[in-house]
């Protein structure tokens, strides 16, 4: 019978956890074949905000500090109980068809070291299962490192599941605080999908620092600076981008430290902070536009994630991507900020039904795996 599962996501971005309730059509048998559409039906969606202190604290245990392990425990416990929220405000949007079977939760990542084999996200697991009384995935990536992958972007799998159509080559932009790229071929097979480098993360922070609010609204402050070409090809030298596939980073790499030094290699400390936010902007489209253009571009750019809310993004990236049609996954029924964690729905049933995903061309992993560690409510 369907199942419907719960995804919860907190990105790069630290701004909110977004949860979804995503119906799924049963698993395939032994005796019966994967039918096409596993991708689901969302039957409900929420956002909730992270309180600015804890956005403050999770930002800041991705840098080496005092007392990490009792301030990550703390931070961990505070979050899950947010994520406990979201899954009660879906939960009464509902009732659902279907039973709801379990939540996957991705966790806050803290810090992510797959060239070390490690990978941290914060979450306690086992108080999500508790509050909530269902079974909870989490810890997605780790499965992936140990297999030699890059343990990151996991959601291309859902994207070809979701988007994948006979005939078109399409391009998935997820654009939180790091940007991800999904190319899936014409015959609905992934291609390659990876980090592009930072996404919303450096904007975010750059602006919070000089207005206090938590981001550039439609991206109007930074689309009123200019361009700074120094500050800009000071960025760009950064290896990340010119590392082949698979790779993966995160905001223990592109963070406010990484910012200053390249201000301070370029001269620009005495530039306006408009004209940062200009060139920040400037460095998130251009790497995304390269990366499109080294993998053979796409029939179409699908773009997700909370950066489809800065309109000045969007409409640089559409200028460099031209002709290419850049469009928002709401243009094909999904809302935007709902893709992500619907992925981590889908990979929660997956790790249920013990089915493994095949990221080998994405992330680097030796063969297919099943991915996620599972908790069960302790109440009997």
């Amino acid at each position: 019978m369907a199942r419907v599962f719960i995804g919860l996501m907190s990105g790069t971005s630290v701004d909110a956890v977004d949860a979804v309730a995503l119906e799924l059509p049963p698993a395939p048998t032994a005796t019966t074949a994967a039918r096409s559409g596993t991708a689901g039906i969302t039957r409900a969606w929420c956002s909730l905000p992270i309180p600015a202190r804890l956005r403050a604290e999770l930002r800041a245990l991705t840098r080496p500090g005092d007392d990490e392990l009792e301030r990550a425990a703390r931070a961990a416990r505070e979050l899950t109980e947010i994520y406990a929220s979201a899954v009660g405000e879906v939960l009464a949007q509902g009732p659902f068809a279907a039973p709801v079977a379990g939540i996957g939760a991705h966790g806050q990542t803290v810090r992510h070291r797959p060239e070390q084999g490690f990978t941290i996200q914060l979450i306690n697991a086992a108080l999500l299962a508790e509050r909530c009384g269902l079974p909870v995935v989490t810890d997605f990536r780790s499965g992936d490192i140990a297999a030699g992958g890059q343990g990151a972007p996991l959601v291309p799998a859902f994207h070809r599941e979701l988007f994948g159509k006979a005939g078109r080559h399409c391009a998935v932009l997820n654009l939180g605080g790091i940007g991800n790229l999904t190319f899936i071929r014409a015959d609905g097979t992934l291609a390659a999908g990876f980090d592009t480098g930072p996404g919303n993360t450096l904007l975010d922070q750059w602006f919070q620092r000089h207005h206090g609010a938590p981001f550039d609204d439609g991206g109007r402050w930074g689309q009123s600076g200019a361009v700074l070409p120094a500050l800009l090809q000071a960025c760009l030298r950064d290896p990340y981008f010119a590392r082949a596939a698979p790779k993966s980073t995160g905001t223990e790499t592109f963070h406010g430290g990484w910012l200053e030094q390249r201000i301070a290699e370029s001269a620009s400390s005495g530039a306006a902070p408009v004209d940062v936010q200009a060139t920040l902007l400037e460095l998130t489209t251009t790497t995304i536009a390269a990366a499109l253009a080294a993998h053979g571009g796409a029939d179409e750019v699908l773009v997700c994630g909370g950066g489809v809310r800065n309109q000045a993004l969007l409409e640089r990236l559409r200028e460099m991507c031209a002709p290419t049609p850049v469009l928002s996954t709401a243009q094909r029924g999904i809302d935007p900020q709902a893709v992500e964690a619907a992925a981590f729905a889908w990979l929660a049933a997956r790790r249920i039904d013990a089915r493994p995903v095949d990221l080998e061309g994405v992330t680097g992993a030796q063969g297919a795996r099943v991915l996620g560690g599972l908790y069960l409510p302790t109440a009997v």
